[in-house]
């Protein structure tokens, strides 16, 4: 199924989306590996040139080695552009969650939380993240969560346990468990918990695999996100105009969903 969205993109026009809310992205220099162009700046061009309205990202100094130093990074750039960017509060179960969260409570440039439980190496079920999910439940704030399936630390099945103990809190489940067989997965989670959202960034994501999802869990369900700039925010784009999707239907997985949720945020 195509549309006006979908045509504009073949004709080389920049769509007319209304609010599109990039739910998982990156800021900054990546330690494995060469990332051109990763600085706020850079992340306002392409967002420009797609239509999309906002950003939530997190830094990748945050989810790799300095949760603070990697924080005080994201509040930065979302600073310069709080129109643009919304930041997620990066915590790492092992440089002591409480503080981190305190540190940043409040902040209105920080919209979410982000964890990374299989990069940290510490499930996502471990009382660690206890702190996390208190100041989820108390602040509003969607959390945003890798997940990877038959993975020991962030399988969607540990997810479901944590979403099942802490229902209200909201859980953006990353890249959907990542691998074909994890969309399986996530989905029936999703399916059976009504807090977990299916979030599209990844490598393995098509169209056919986002209809899918929508048609199992619902677009209340689902948020678009790209991994900018490790993955081209114009191809995770893409992937959600072309897929087959009422126009309604389309409209929430791009940004209504994620709107949504955002405004849900209040402070302690």
């Amino acid at each position: 199924m195509t549309g006006p969205s979908a045509d504009a993109v073949l004709h080389r026009r920049t769509p007319e989306l209304g609010p599109v809310v990039d739910a998982h992205a990156h800021l900054g220099p990546y330690s494995l590996f060469f990332i051109p162009d990763n600085g706020a700046e850079g992340m306002i061009r392409v967002m420009d040139r797609c239509g999309v309205t906002r950003t939530v990202l997190s830094s990748h100094l945050a989810i790799q080695l300095d949760a603070r130093a990697g924080n005080a990074m994201t509040a930065e750039a979302v600073g310069r552009y709080p129109d643009r960017l919304s930041g997620y509060l990066v915590v790492n179960p092992w440089q002591d969650p409480v503080a981190e969260l305190e540190h940043w409570a409040g902040d209105p440039r920080f919209a979410g939380i982000k964890v990374h439980p299989s990069l940290h190496d510490y499930r996502i079920t471990g009382l660690r993240y206890r702190p996390v999910w208190e100041y989820a439940a108390a602040t509003g704030s969607p959390v945003l969560t890798h997940t990877t399936t038959h993975h020991h630390c962030d399988d969607p099945g540990l997810l479901e346990e944590v979403a099942r103990e802490h229902p209200d809190v909201t859980f953006l489940a990353g890249h959907t468990g990542l691998t074909r067989d994890g969309f399986d997965d996530a989905i029936e989670v999703a399916r059976r918990t009504p807090n977990v959202v299916l979030e599209l960034c990844g490598s393995f994501m098509h169209g056919d695999e986002i209809t899918r999802m929508v048609d199992a869990v619902g677009s209340r369900q689902v948020v678009f996100g790209s991994d900018m700039p490790f993955i081209d925010q114009r191809m995770s784009l893409g992937r959600v105009l072309f897929a087959d999707l009422s126009e309604a239907d389309r409209a929430a997985v791009l940004g209504g969903t994620m709107t949504r949720l955002l405004a849900g945020r209040h402070q302690r």
